[in-house]
């Protein structure tokens, strides 16, 4: 697998269960010296608070600031957006974002990119990357699914989204959570293309 070098990400964490990989996702595209464009709805910073011992500001400059701090890395690469920052450069085709994960996706943010809400940042910076015909993964954490999530995801599949659910496989005979959690993104990180050592590759 081919490494794209520098990429500009943007990455979405909503109000599911699961907010482990987003942050483990975050903390490899910054090693891996990706630029990364941070949306956290307010639902998430809830779920956060509720699933990890990350005390995470509120106000988008303090979480910028905090996030720099804890992954140690350059204050260019990482930029955090509100939900209402309409001028990002998320917000526009015109802006310059090669991919963009939603990770946790959870069914009411899946469901209003399905049908083009854009209500948020977040559901408009998800909008773009598929009229531009962009990469976007949405990364679905939840069990059951009902026929609307199965149709908004079979919809959103068809207008070249990839769907990769939060299912870690245990093949690789995971000892900790972190394995788990590193077990799913490293399949996002393949569809990035960005290298990693995450995982041992099937069949080594």
């Amino acid at each position: 697998m081919s490494d794209k070098k520098n990429q500009i990400i943007s990455l979405a964490i909503t109000g599911a269960s699961g907010v482990q990989y987003g942050f483990r996702l975050l903390d490899i595209l910054l090693q891996k010296n990706n630029t990364v464009y941070l949306m956290v709805s307010k639902a998430a910073q809830v779920v956060i608070g509720m699933e990890t011992d990350i005390a995470l500001p509120g106000r988008c400059k303090d979480m910028q600031k905090f996030l720099v701090e804890k992954y140690s890395c350059d204050t260019n690469q990482l930029h955090v957006f509100g939900e209402d920052e309409w001028t990002a450069p998320t917000a526009s085709g015109g802006g310059l974002v090669d991919a963009m994960v939603m990770c946790p996706c959870s069914m009411g943010a899946l469901s209003a990119v399905a049908t083009g809400a854009s209500n948020n940042l977040i559901e408009r910076s998800a909008d773009v990357m598929l009229k531009e015909r962009r990469k976007l993964i949405l990364v679905p954490r939840e069990t059951p699914y009902s026929d609307i999530h199965l149709e908004n995801m079979l919809k959103l599949s068809r207008m070249g989204a990839v769907i990769l659910c939060a299912n870690p496989g245990f093949y690789n005979k995971a000892e900790t959570i972190d394995d788990l959690i590193d077990f799913v993104v490293a399949k996002i990180l393949d569809q990035l293309n960005v290298v990693h050592q995450l995982q041992p590759r099937w069949g080594e």
